[in-house]
């Protein structure tokens, strides 16, 4: 061979365009027919999936190609027993049977989407959105109503209370026991005191009232009964005191009690207006279930210018 012509054998020369060039057509490259245009070149078209590598031997014939999981793979375009239609298996369904459906309940296939829970749960949703909004508008007409209640005074029993007291609150509630009292003409005096009516003013019946008191010895005496227990009780006096203030000594059951009581001109009279002066005084003693004794009495050192109308008792330490 020349250095320029090497011959057209080989693959590198194989150029299946060289008889469009002019060099191409000197050395007699023709169009292709089958090989690649160069005379006696080397023709390595062959149809699809006959080409072999490291196969058998010329004139043996080829084992049957292994396919998935050690089965054999059928020629192309043949059928094959492991791949066949569901249609060509004993049972299986003619070209011309209905189609099963490919959601729940299909003999096969994909599911499709739960569209029924889908809309459950949208219903849901709405239903929880709708009892919100009735429980919100029923606690504010519930607001509305009470402020209606506060505004207005007391409210209205409602259904879980009721209109008539409960026994609890009834047998709880402690009825005053009604203590005794007395007037000026059911005392015992002692003394110069003594009996008068001139005055007006007093709450006594007749506005009868023990007057000259003034006088060291002068007394008015009560022995009270029915004194429901021991305890603190208020004794009340009422007198009338004009001018300057008085005090009297005040003994319970034989013994005085406190300094004095205190028998001041509240309402301001002049000296000698008694008929202006008449008021109100109180003391707290303790009293002894049953009877007792309680005396006003004009000791020496005391001021007894006073007229007396009336004692009362009432349980505990008051004022009025």
């Amino acid at each position: 061979m020349t250095p320029g012509n090497n011959g057209a054998s080989t693959p590198e020369d194989d150029d299946p365009f060289g008889y469009l060039y002019a060099d191409g057509q000197a050395n007699g490259a023709q169009p292709p027919s089958g090989g690649y245009g160069y005379p006696n070149s080397v023709n390595r078209v062959r149809p699809v999936g006959t080409r072999q590598y490291g196969g058998p031997a010329q004139g043996q014939a080829a084992p049957p190609q292994q396919g998935v999981y050690g089965q054999p793979q059928g020629t192309y375009g043949q059928p094959n027993a492991h791949y066949a239609a569901p249609e060509t298996f004993p049972g299986g369904a003619g070209p011309g049977a209905p189609q099963q459906p490919s959601g729940r309940g299909g003999g096969g296939g994909r599911r499709g989407p739960n569209t029924k829970g889908l809309l459950i749960g949208a219903v849901a949703v709405v239903a929880a959105v709708v009892v919100g909004i009735a429980v919100a508008m029923t606690s504010s007409s519930s607001e509305d109503d009470k402020g209606g209640n506060e505004a207005g005074g007391d409210p209205a029993p409602t259904q879980s209370q009721s209109a008539d007291p409960s026994p609890s609150a009834s047998g709880s509630a402690e009825e005053e026991v009604e203590l005794p009292s007395i007037e000026a003409k059911a005392m015992r005096l002692g003394g110069s005191a003594s009996l008068a009516s001139e005055v007006k003013g007093a709450e006594s019946d007749g506005g009868v009232y023990v007057a000259n008191l003034n006088q060291p010895g002068a007394s008015v005496t009560w022995t009270v009964d029915g004194i429901p227990e021991d305890g603190l009780y208020t004794l009340f006096t009422t007198y009338s005191a004009a001018g300057e203030d008085q005090s009297m000594t005040l003994t319970v059951n034989g013994k005085q009690f406190g300094s004095k009581l205190n028998l001041g001109n509240f309402t301001g009279a002049e000296d000698g207006d008694f008929a202006k002066g008449w008021t109100k005084t109180y003391a707290w003693p303790t009293l002894n279930k049953g009877t007792n004794t309680i005396t006003l009495s004009c000791a020496d050192g005391d001021k007894c210018n006073v007229l007396l109308d009336q004692f009362s008792l009432k349980k505990g330490q008051v004022k009025d």
